[in-house]
């Protein structure tokens, strides 16, 4: 767009002859051309009122100053300039004009007057691609992406072709319905559009494709994200990016890691930037691989990234839940700037560690500092309290949300009191939290009180749980073993055989325990298993030898977070092949004497692995973490940070 950009100076000079035509030069006057320039400059200088102004008094304006008044506007966030400014394009005859159109439908949307910005689009007769891409990214933008499919049906049906900004701004409108009962028709409209996407050749066009990967992401899609991804002629950083992001957030990390390596050593010259430096940190974060994040540390600090506030919180993030809690601080304290996320990284990396104490300071250390706590705050620090059993205080700090900070107490925030006061054994006082919610409660509360009912074992309560639970997710594996154990604790082994056939007959996918160990900078993962796997008779050899030297000690194995009415003999057998025992017994026999072995687990540390690795820390004097889904387990000398509180 070419802009003529005056001097302020030359500009009042014009305002002066534009009131005054008789003092324009003779070749001027009488003509659009000054007046227009004057007006296109004072939008330039924005100074919109004058410019809107001298509008009045112009016979003649053209598109381009028409298209500047418009950017002004935006600019300046004004909706009663807006208005004026698109009376004066119907009133000098533009009314049907497409260009100016796209620029109108973008301001109004800018301004969220999306009424007004239909009301542009309705009244075009003759709609070009540019309007209707116009309405597709307004309404992408003010999130009704809902509206976007119809329209683009409506659009297709009158003989319209669409564009590559056309596919763009319908896939992301499928995002909207990614959650509750349209996923399965959001997702299934995604690949109609796939469809279209590959019959009109677009197949090739790398921003198409790009949002593709990132829409089939945010399905949690990683194999159709794949397929798209290593079918694309060339990619950029952003597609390199876009699938990285992918598997980091469907956890896929080891995936993650190993694309990262890809992008670096088959993609010569191109360089990562900032978000996919955030997206491989968190794969590593979630892989506990502290060494592999070392080295990502050291090429942020090489490249500058060190600036970038989501790569430092990333940082600070990677190294709390990885174990390094005393080098995360330090980043932090050494952060020239912070915003709320950084300090809901360490209020969230004291929790995990147990330090419920400490991330009830940082929290107060962070209202001192001005810094108003989001939601995902009080998550964090009422999580922390539930790890250290701190009860008061996390009462205190629920109550104070509204109350204090105007902040509403989600579905995740009663979970997290459900919780606290189910670990504490206060569970009748927990239901009765859960009664009077003014909120419906989600799975995650209900879950809270089963798995609450699971430490304490009360099983009428667990039922009254469990029922709620089968009926919101009656798909999740989860919830019907952890049912399944309350009744082993409790020997009622008919109810976990109806379990078990309940399981069976609605097809339900078992959950598969998985853990990850990092040894000499490579990262490693482990399967369990019922049945032993041959290709680990060396780790089982030493895992084998290592339980009998333990039992001499006093470990008694936990048998009874085995979900079988079987011989104590071959409940042993079924213990043995835990993922994490199985990585434990790996790392100690890949790393050097006094090394820290860091492991990470898919799911919830059992009883008896949490035994297990007590006992072996003091028989080896090794210092052993463990990261499962609730908290870090730190076994130095055969005690862990948990106090068996977990």
């Amino acid at each position: 767009m070419l802009v003529y950009h005056l001097p302020k100076t030359l500009t009042r000079l014009c305002i002066r002859f534009f009131t005054h035509p008789s003092r324009l030069p003779p070749h001027l006057q009488h003509t659009p051309t000054g007046s227009n320039y004057c007006i296109q400059s004072l939008c330039q200088q924005g100074d919109l009122k004058q410019a809107i102004h001298l509008l009045t008094q112009e016979p003649n304006p053209n598109i381009q100053t028409f298209e500047l008044l418009i950017h002004s506007c935006s600019i300046k966030n004004s909706s009663f300039d807006a208005r004026t400014v698109h009376k004066h394009v119907i009133d000098n005859g533009f009314d049907q004009n497409p260009f100016l159109a796209t620029k109108l439908i973008g301001m109004y949307f800018e301004l969220g007057l999306v009424e007004s910005a239909w009301q542009v689009f309705d009244g075009i007769c003759n709609r070009n691609l540019f309007v209707w891409n116009a309405l597709f990214k307004g309404l992408v933008k003010v999130g009704r992406g809902d509206e976007v499919l119809g329209m683009y049906r409506r659009m297709n049906e009158g003989g319209g072709l669409s564009d590559s900004f056309t596919y763009t701004y319908v896939l992301k409108s499928c995002v909207a319905e990614k959650t509750g009962e349209g996923f399965v028709e959001g997702l299934d409209r995604v690949k109609e559009i796939h469809g279209h996407v590959l019959r009109h050749g677009y197949w090739g066009n790398l921003h198409v494709m790009t949002t593709l990967v990132d829409v089939y992401a945010k399905f949690g899609c990683v194999e159709c994200a794949g397929f798209v991804f290593y079918g694309m002629p060339v990619k950029n950083v952003v597609s390199w990016t876009a699938m990285i992001a992918c598997c980091a957030k469907n956890g896929k990390p080891f995936e993650a890691v190993e694309l990262f390596r890809e992008m670096i050593v088959e993609t010569h010259g191109l360089v990562p930037n900032s978000v996919t430096m955030v997206s491989v940190i968190q794969a590593c974060t979630a892989l506990c691989a502290v060494e592999q994040g070392r080295l990502l540390h050291g090429y942020v600090l090489r490249k500058g990234l060190d600036l970038v506030l989501p790569v430092v919180n990333a940082l600070v993030s990677m190294y709390a839940r990885c174990g390094d809690l005393d080098i995360g601080r330090r980043v932090f304290d050494q952060m020239k700037r912070r915003d709320v996320v950084s300090w809901n990284s360490m209020i969230s990396g004291y929790g995990i560690h147990g330090l419920g104490k400490k991330a009830i300071e940082v929290f107060e250390e962070m209202l001192h500092c001005g810094i108003q706590p989001s939601p995902v705050s009080f998550v964090s620090v009422l999580g922390a309290c539930s790890h250290e059993g701190l009860l008061e205080e996390g009462k205190n700090l629920f109550e104070s949300m509204e109350r204090d900070h105007g902040v509403y107490p989600s579905v995740k925030h009663y979970a997290c009191l459900v919780d606290l006061l189910g670990r504490a054994n206060r569970l009748d006082e927990a239901a009765k939290v859960i009664e009077d919610m003014q909120i419906e409660p989600g799975p995650t509360v209900w879950g809270s009180l089963l798995g609450s009912c699971r430490i304490h074992c009360n099983v009428e309560l667990a039922e009254s749980a469990s029922r709620r639970l089968f009926e919101i997710e009656p798909e999740n594996f989860g919830n019907y073993s952890l049912m399944a154990e309350i009744y082993a604790q409790a020997e009622m082994w008919t109810e976990v055989k109806r379990i078990k056939n309940l399981i069976e007959a609605r097809g339900i996918q078992k959950l598969t325990g998985c853990s990850w160990i990092e040894v000499e900078k490579g990262i490693y993962s482990f399967i369990s298993a019922d049945e032993l796997n041959p290709k680990n008779e060396v780790v089982l050899a030493l895992l084998m030898k290592l339980l009998t030297e333990i039992k001499k000690m006093g470990y008694v194995p936990h048998t009874k977070v085995v979900l079988y009415d079987t011989s104590e003999e071959k409940k042993e057998s079924n213990l043995l092949g835990h993922s994490e025992k199985l990585a434990l017994a790996f790392g100690l026999m890949n790393s050097n004497e006094g090394e820290t072995i860091r492991i990470t687990k898919n799911l919830r540390l059992c009883e008896d692995c949490h035994l297990v690795t007590k006992f072996i820390s003091k028989f080896l004097d090794r210092e052993i973490l463990v990261r499962d889904v609730n908290r870090i387990h730190r076994f130095r000398d055969g005690v862990c940070s948990c106090g068996d509180y977990w």
